[in-house]
């Protein structure tokens, strides 16, 4: 049995003649658009990429701000290193580099905390 018998969703076979000649308008040549010029053609290659990528650019833009953000917190007042994770998360929805810092960050910060509740517990009471 084949595909097509089960699913019958192959398309219909044509003759590439056939279907030029219902296109018609044999023999006249297509006028060249403005957008069609060569010149052009760089700007809308930049343009297809852009468009392709839009989604990465952006979240690259704005993870790299976040972070950036949180660094200069590590100087100036802020939550420096809470930005610096929330940038990286935001990194890590596209990268794989900023998802492994990310995971570092979370293990590190765990530890830190496993650390802090350690030495609190071992205090005696005042």
């Amino acid at each position: 049995m084949h595909r097509r018998d089960i699913w019958d969703d192959d398309p219909e076979q044509r003759e590439a003649e056939a279907f030029v000649e219902e296109l018609g308008d044999e023999g006249v040549e297509p006028t060249r658009r403005w957008h069609h010029h060569p010149a052009f053609v760089p700007f809308k290659v930049v343009i297809a990429f852009i468009g392709r990528n839009a989604k990465r650019v952006a979240v690259t833009v704005i993870g790299l701000v976040v972070v950036l953000a949180g660094v200069l917190m590590l100087i100036l007042p802020g939550p420096g290193i809470l930005a610096i994770i929330a940038g990286l998360a935001i990194l890590a929805t596209e990268y794989v580099w900023a998802e492994r810092l990310l995971h570092a960050a979370k293990t590190r910060a765990g530890q830190a905390k496993d650390a802090a509740v350690k030495r609190v517990r071992g205090r005696p009471d005042r």
